[in-house]
């Protein structure tokens, strides 16, 4: 294992010898186990230190900017040799990626499709559940804000918004109207950016009309798939997040297992 971020990045990329993403790169780090993190936005963290190296390291920096989030090593293979950097905290990473953040002028942050109802607890405030990567800490997005999809299976059967009462909320209304046995899968689309310590935070708007029509064009080639389109449209930089299961669902699992196990055990004294 790596000492620190800046190492496991350059291992990476030495390993590749190809410019890589920054999420692509955070998954490396991690399923290699090159270095640990309880953070719930590891890919955020990566781009945070490859901009802050080669900001504050200048010609010195190992990494050089290839394209849209995507990084390679400078002098490959002569950045095998250490380069020493000052030590980046959590809230100079913030700076980071909230800076990034608006100079970008995203809409949309987070997002996840196709996540299944049956792995949530329903409730009047339930907790919604995403990682951005398997070994990454879990977001509840249950007070995320901005648009969803219901799906039976990969059928659209609604379209809503939760600006006023945040999604999950929003969703928990869906198990119980007129559209409770009508979907059994959602996506949904964030104007909440994600905290490195997993909470969700307000950054202030500031839309071009590039902006607001491609994150449009994004938005419908997420949501209908159109077989023609290869891309997700332009300029969508929002992190797609994978569903995790409710503790809750987990540990019931765990009770009903240990009860089923009990019961054979009785059965065959």
């Amino acid at each position: 294992m790596e000492k620190s971020w800046k190492e496991a990045i350059k291992k990476v990329l030495i390993e590749s010898a190809a410019p890589m993403h920054y999420t692509e790169i955070s998954e490396q780090i991690l399923s290699r186990d090159y270095y640990r993190t309880d953070g719930a936005t590891p890919a955020a963290t990566v781009s945070a230190q490859i901009t802050a190296s080669i900001k504050h390291d200048g010609e010195k920096s190992p990494f050089i900017r290839v394209g849209k989030g995507i990084f390679a090593l400078k002098n490959f293979p002569a950045a095998l040799t250490q380069v020493s950097a000052p030590t980046i905290s959590k809230k100079e990473i913030e700076k980071l990626i909230v800076s990034g953040i608006e100079s970008s002028d995203l809409i949309i942050h987070s997002f996840g499709m196709y996540w299944q109802r049956d792995l949530v607890v329903w409730r009047n405030d339930p907790k919604v559940y995403g990682k951005q990567q398997a070994l990454s800490k879990a977001v509840d997005f249950g007070k995320q804000k901005g648009i969803y999809i219901l799906y039976d299976h990969h059928t659209v059967v609604y379209v809503g918004r939760s600006i006023d009462r945040p999604l999950g909320k929003r969703l928990f209304e869906h198990t119980v109207d007129r559209l409770g046995s009508r979907w059994n899968r959602f996506s949904w689309f964030g104007l909440l950016d994600v905290t490195q310590e997993g909470g969700l935070r307000e950054i202030a708007l500031n839309i071009s009309l590039v902006s607001l029509v491609a994150t449009l064009e994004a938005l419908l080639i997420e949501a209908l798939e159109p077989p023609q389109n290869r891309k997700r449209g332009d300029d969508f930089s929002a992190i797609e997040y994978i569903q995790d299961i409710d503790p809750e669902l987990k540990e019931r699992e765990i009770q009903n297992t240990l009860r089923s196990i009990e019961q054979k055990m009785r059965g065959g004294s």
